[in-house]
């Protein structure tokens, strides 16, 4: 990550681990978007091995392990205390749920060792700079052929839709939101390597405007 970053926990705070999982459920909808997100993920075609960068509780990885019996789950946060918290919520799926400490720049992995990478609302908490590095830390660590799942925000629907985001920018920053905000996520993949960028769902948020992105690795690395 370059050095003039710095490092966001999950909750954008760190005094607000705790809170997370509860203001996820209460502000972003999940039950309406991360089943989609899941089955985007699981098929098309059903990977054995999904990372999942910026992981923070844990709560898409179990939800991967409990909707394919088959898959590995890799997790990877920067923040050892909500690690924590994830190891936890995992314990009963043993080796096939896995977590380790690190950063979106710099993945604990070796190169095309996963088949899908998902970002899920990581990349507004990182500055343009970083999240190029992300992405081309995570075009390293896919196969061939392997697939990129982000979701995260993109540009307004409607004038509440815009509202509701300035108020999130207000928050996270600024400088750190300004490509989502402008639609620019899709060229940072292609820019990043990735091939075949698609958008596909969006939804509404008490925050804003959230959409899945999806991106291959291309085969000749």
């Amino acid at each position: 990550m370059p050095t003039d970053e710095r490092y966001v926990p999950a909750a954008g705070r760190a005094w607000l681990r705790r809170l997370y999982d509860p203001a996820m459920a209460l502000t972003m909808r999940e039950r309406v978007w991360r089943p989609s997100l899941i089955t985007t993920v699981l098929t098309d075609p059903p990977p054995s091995t999904v990372l999942d960068v910026g992981c923070g509780t844990g709560t898409l990885c179990v939800q991967l392990a409990e909707a394919s019996p088959a898959v590995q789950v890799l997790g990877v946060d920067g923040d050892e205390k909500i690690l924590a918290t994830a190891r936890q919520k995992a314990v009963r799926f043993g080796e096939r749920v896995r977590f380790s400490h690190g950063l979106a720049g710099e993945l604990p992995l070796a190169d095309a060792s996963v088949d899908v990478v998902i970002a899920s609302l990581l990349l507004h908490h990182l500055g343009p700079s970083a999240k190029l590095s992300a992405l081309l830390e995570a075009n390293r660590v896919l196969i061939p052929g392997g697939r990129l799942v982000i979701a995260d925000w993109g540009p307004a629907h409607d004038p509440l839709m815009r509202a509701a985001f300035f108020s999130l920018r207000l928050l996270d920053g600024f400088q750190n939101t300004r490509d989502h905000a402008a639609g620019r996520l899709p060229s940072l993949l292609a820019q990043a390597g990735f091939q075949n960028v698609a958008v596909g769902q969006r939804w509404r948020t008490v925050w804003g405007s959230l959409e899945a992105i999806t991106a291959e690795r291309s085969d000749r690395h």
